[in-house]
């Protein structure tokens, strides 16, 4: 929206009239930044529109400046591939050559004192080229930011507006006030030669309500557009940006939001209030300085030390900047916006800068100030001669690190290593404090500092802790050098059989690292059982190494399946009985225990556990945050619950997107786990064009999207491709060791898909196989879905018994959607009756409650051609009747607990316990129910 720019768009439409009379003339159209320059540009060719007008234009910018005749370019580019009878290459080189000269990749321009320049040739044959076209239809030539154009296209453009007389032509040019390149006499001709300079005015207070208007789509209260119009003095990118900045945070141009559009930090207002402080006394501007370092600090004492004042003057001087403005009271050492802040500190110095704030940090570190408020003075000095400054920063990231900030920690420790002092190991506790701040957020930068500070210590033990500090890649392949680095400590300070103490301690938890490092290979797997097994049937676990060890080894055990889940599961609950719930963990491989808990089937008790960690940790952007996501959406799929885990894996797959290395594989496993569950093809197809493929080769990773290949391909009816999928999938994971019938289940649906294309004898082979695997394996969930692919291969009656069979063992499984699938085909083979309608309701609110909307169709159709079901109603409380009713009369939660005189939590139960026994999803399902229902 172009406003109040009418004489401007008159006086270039008078030009252009007079160039089709044959007087052509040169526009500078000129202003400060954000006046509206490159929008009236744009307007221009509307004057056009109608006309036989020919329009050029050509925009510079800084990047480019180097990009020879780069303006010159893209003014005849529309030229050259414009239609029959305009300018082509066969044209220009009529004029000597002209296309090779100028517009080929190795035009060879002339040096002029160091300058490109055009061959005099050149300028001419591109003169008589315009000329040519002109003598057709007159032209408008547009440049914009003429500081920006590079040096041989200046040539050009000054060669050019000298000569405009016989071109019917009309060349406006955009330039920024108070920008002229120094010495560049070019520039200064084509000023001069302007006919016509223009000089946009700020915009009106009617045109500012116009631009409130058009940003919120409402007129704006009359105080709040005086506010905006003050603010931004007309200028349009500034008004537009204050309003953006408003819209952005959901505020309405009301007079209620005054005092927010005047404690914005306009650029404009800024430089304002620091010409105004620049003509000030000195004391007042040393005093606008300190105020501005020491920033919530500002007490008296600590103010008038830093500006050298005794006690009458810092009155004195108070008094003067308050009445300048720049003051929210008299006595009160506060500035009135947060724009002075920046008024002032724009009026210093950097050296001014740095004194101010290495003499405010030694103030607060000997009034006794808290180490962060000293390093945040430091942080801003570059270098600092204080023998206690090194302390302070450490002391300050330690108070980071607690109260869960640790980029701000790492930011102060960068700072300190930059003293010169440290050496030794000096230095390499500093590096390893910085690796351990990142190792969150930063993990590549961990392992250098780490690799840094190793060669600095000065002990085994010591360089393997630092190692240590190092976080394992939960699910996938670590980094090869962090590898490397682990075996070259681990060797240096021997086995843990030889140690005692804090080394021994150190050994077992290399050895935990080094043995999951081998966990995609068969021989390294069937050593780490065997380590297992060495250990005895009750392994220490009294310190936090053993845990750590002894959560590797049974992790093999849990990939091979070589103990039973029963096995596993106690020694995993014996694990963290044991392990305090901290979110450190997620740095550790412990979390490797969640993952033998859902395999076993044995997650019920593990959900307050996974809260406790979490309620430890602060929501950010690390990758433990990724990582404790990733393992609650692993515990609610063990569950069943797939609408709740997909919130979690898809926040885990955010996060990791900028930690794919270290999360990116565990958190796409968590979310295909949930897009099969689903069976959503858009969510499916996500993943397949997701980072997976072409980031990581790991054998879990491949697995996954193997997976989700087939379940693309089986939705598109893609039987025989899918199955091969499937099959080459199940070979490269029990090539690799990985048996567990409950990780990678890929068995039970080749044989579904074995029956579906014909091979009746291949599907039960494989059937036969999981059964076997999920006997010996012993998991409630494996053997129920094991007894269910078998029983949908026999059918009748033999099927019928291992379905029941099927239903009995799963109602011991934590997995509530396998039970409804298995209830489900349960009910579909039972004959006509009461019986298959109180097996489908089970099924419909188990499938309800799971989230899963294909699974709640499925079978409300295998219910509708079954006995007739008892009436909806039939299956809630009184009190569960009388919420649905409130409901479908459009009362909220709150208004029906005020109703019934009861807590909206108790309403939420109700209503919860309602959608799980009726088998709806949620409120919408339940309000089109209740015609159908007797309340």
């Amino acid at each position: 929206m172009l406003l109040e720019r009418e004489a401007e768009l008159a006086q270039v439409a008078e030009a252009l009239r007079a160039a089709a009379a044959g007087d052509s003339s040169l526009v500078l159209l000129t202003g400060p930044m954000g006046i509206g320059r490159t929008a009236l540009l744009q307007q221009l060719p509307m004057l056009a529109d109608g006309e036989e007008i020919r329009v050029l234009r050509a925009n510079a910018a800084p990047v480019e400046q180097d990009f020879t005749l780069g303006v010159v370019r893209q003014l005849f580019d529309s030229l050259l591939t414009g239609a029959p009878g305009e300018l082509h290459e066969s044209r220009l080189g009529e004029e000597g050559d002209l296309y090779r000269t100028v517009f080929s990749d190795d035009a060879p321009l002339l040096d002029d004192g160091g300058t490109l320049t055009m061959p005099e040739e050149a300028l001419y044959g591109l003169r008589s080229a315009l000329a040519a076209v002109s003598a057709d239809s007159p032209l408008l030539i547009l440049v914009d930011d003429l500081q920006w154009v590079d040096a041989p296209s200046l040539r050009w453009l000054a060669f050019l507006v000298k000569r405009l007389h016989g071109l019917r032509a009309v060349v406006v040019c955009g330039l920024r006030d108070g920008y002229r390149r120094p010495g560049d006499p070019l520039l200064r001709e084509v000023v001069d030669a302007a006919r016509r300079v223009l000089r946009p005015a700020p915009l009106s207070l009617g045109a500012t309500k116009e631009v409130i208007h058009e940003q919120f789509g409402v007129p704006g209260d009359e105080e709040f557009a005086r506010a905006c119009h003050e603010t931004s003095a007309g200028n349009p990118l500034f008004l537009k940006s204050v309003l953006a900045e408003l819209a952005v945070g959901g505020l309405r141009p009301t007079a209620g939001q005054v005092e927010a559009v005047r404690s914005l930090r306009p650029a404009l207002l800024r430089e304002r209030l620091a010409g105004s402080l620049r003509v000030q006394p000195r004391p007042a501007r040393d005093l606008a300085a300190a105020i501005a370092v020491l920033g919530g600090q500002a007490e008296p004492d600590l103010l008038a030390r830093l500006a050298g004042l005794d006690p009458i003057g810092f009155l004195a001087t108070l008094r003067d900047l308050h009445e300048v403005g720049l003051l929210a009271a008299e006595q009160e050492p506060r500035f009135l916006h947060r724009v002075v802040q920046d008024a002032v500190e724009s009026s210093m110095t950097v050296a001014e800068r740095e004194r101010l704030h290495d003499a405010a940090a030694a103030l607060l570190y000997h009034n006794g100030r808290p180490a962060e408020l000293v390093a945040a003075q430091l942080m801003a000095v570059t270098n600092s001669g204080h023998p206690w400054a090194v302390e302070v920063l450490r002391a300050a990231a330690d108070t980071a690190l607690r109260r869960g900030a640790p980029r701000t920690a790492a930011r102060y420790l960068r700072r300190a290593l930059l003293d010169g002092s440290l050496a030794g190991e000096g230095r390499a506790r500093l590096l390893i404090d910085l690796a351990t701040a990142e190792r969150g957020f930063d993990p590549a930068a961990c392992e250098r500092h780490i690799s840094q500070a190793i060669p600095l210590l000065t002990t085994p033990r010591l360089r393997a802790a630092a190692a240590l500090r190092i976080s394992p890649t939960i699910v996938g392949l670590g980094p090869p050098s962090a590898i490397d680095l682990l075996h070259q400590v681990a060797e240096d300070l021997g086995p843990a059989t030889s140690l005692e103490g804090t080394a021994r301690d150190v050994a077992l938890r290399l050895e935990a690292r080094l043995r999951h490092a081998g966990h995609e290979d068969p021989a390294e797997l069937a050593a780490a059982v065997e380590r297992l097994s060495a250990l005895g049937e009750e392994p220490a676990l009294i310190t936090a190494a053993e845990r750590e060890l002894t959560a590797v080894l049974l992790n093999s055990a849990v990939l091979t399946a070589r103990w039973s889940a029963a096995e596993v599961s106690r020694l995993a609950n014996r694990i963290l009985e044991r392990e305090p719930a901290t979110s450190e963990q997620v740095h550790t491989p412990l979390p490797l225990v969640v993952i033998g808990l859902v395999a076993a089937d044995s997650v019920r008790g593990i959900s307050s556990w996974l809260a406790m960690e979490q309620q430890t940790r602060r929501q950010g952007g690390t990758v433990a945050d990724a990582l404790v996501n990733v393992q609650q959406a692993m515990v609610l799929s063990a569950r069943g619950r797939v609408s709740q885990a997909r919130e979690y894996a898809e926040r885990a797959v955010r996060l990791a997107e900028v930690h794919w290395q270290e999360a990116g594989v565990v958190s796409t496993l968590a979310l295909t786990r949930v897009a099969l569950d689903l069976q959503d093809p858009v969510l499916i197809e996500r993943i397949l064009d997701g980072p997976g493929r072409r980031r990581s080769s790991s054998l879990a990773l491949t697995a996954t999207l193997q997976f989700a290949k087939a379940a693309q391909d089986a939705g598109n009816g893609r039987w025989t491709s899918a199955l091969e999928t499937l099959l080459a999938c199940g070979r490269q994971l029990e090539a690799s060791g990985w048996r567990n019938p409950v990780l990678f289940a890929w068995r039970p649906w080749a044989a579904e898909l074995h029956r579906r294309v014909g091979d009746p004898g291949a599907a039960g082979a494989l059937a036969e196989e999981e059964l076997l695997r999920a006997r010996e394996w012993g998991a409630p969930v494996a053997l129920g879905r094991a007894l269910r692919v078998k029983a949908r291969l026999i059918g009748g009656d033999q099927g019928v018994r291992l379905l029941r069979e099927s239903v009995d063992v799963l109602r011991a499984s934590a997995d509530e959607l396998e039970l409804a699938r298995t209830l489900l085909l349960l009910g579909r083979q039972l004959r006509s009756g009461g019986e298959a309608a109180a097996v489908l309701q089970e099924a419909g609110a188990l499938a309800a409650a799971c989230g899963v909307p294909w699974l709640v169709e499925r079978i409300r159709a295998a219910d509708g051609s079954g006995a007739s079901a008892a009436p909806p109603e039939a299956a809630l409380t009184r009190t569960e009747r009388t919420v649905a009713s409130l409901v479908g009369r459009g009362l909220t939660n709150q208004e029906a607990a005020a109703e019934l005189g009861v807590s909206s939590r108790a309403v939420e139960k109700h209503l919860t316990s309602s959608y799980r026994k009726l088998g709806v999803s949620g409120r919408r399902e339940l309000i089109e129910l209740l015609p159908r229902m007797d309340l």
